[in-house]
């Protein structure tokens, strides 16, 4: 049967595209200072909690998890098992545009008690990045243009991206934050087996 999903398929080889282009724009000196943070994490035991809102917080949700696995202290912040942050600990928050004002007070406040904060973000001289002491920038579109704007682009022949809202910004994200998760296994000498011991073995039906 023939499906006539054009923008479906436009928009799939945008997004695929767009996260292999990424790839060259990602300064590999804060992936690789990150990586360290995190293996410092397992080694100490300190605390690791992830912060982010909407979709990007999903993101962080996910990495959280990874993080678990690996049998680093991780944690998502608004939970009710997660515990309070100090010093030698560390936030990963995560914020495209970098002002969500939740992900930067929670920054502000890790800043505050010592602990080492990691912005996930597009602009680094947002107010998370101004705060943090690692920043991660990725590219990627953080919220959809107005229309006004959208049709002015593309009247002056300026691309629109197809995805969403800050779809870009946060599959990027997800892509990235797999990538230092396998690039931490491969240091601690972790493989699949050892994590699979850490996954959830009490679930839903």
């Amino acid at each position: 049967m023939d499906y006539n999903l054009k923008f479906f398929e436009a928009a799939y080889r945008e997004i695929v595209e767009f996260i292999g282009r990424s790839l060259r724009e990602i300064d590999k000196g804060s992936i690789e200072s990150f990586v360290q943070h995190l293996v410092r994490a397992y080694n100490t035991q300190c605390k690791v909690i992830v912060v982010g809102v909407g979709r990007s917080g999903l993101v962080g949700r996910g990495f959280a998890m990874r993080l678990r696995h690996l049998n680093i202290r991780s944690y998502v912040l608004g939970e009710t098992i997660t515990p309070s942050i100090g010093k030698g600990d560390m936030l990963v928050a995560i914020s495209g545009s970098g002002s969500t004002q939740i992900v930067v007070a929670a920054a502000e406040a890790a800043k505050r008690v010592g602990a080492t904060v990691v912005a996930i973000t597009s602009y680094p001289d947002s107010p998370l990045g101004n705060v943090a002491d690692l920043v991660i920038k990725l590219p990627g579109r953080t919220k959809l243009a107005p229309l006004d704007d959208y049709f002015t682009r593309q009247i002056l022949g300026i691309h629109e991206p197809l995805s969403p809202l800050g779809t870009l910004f946060e599959d990027t994200a997800m892509v990235m934050l797999d990538a230092v998760i396998a690039e931490v296994m491969h240091r601690l000498g972790i493989n699949e087996d050892e994590l699979r011991k850490m996954h959830a073995n009490i679930e839903f039906i």
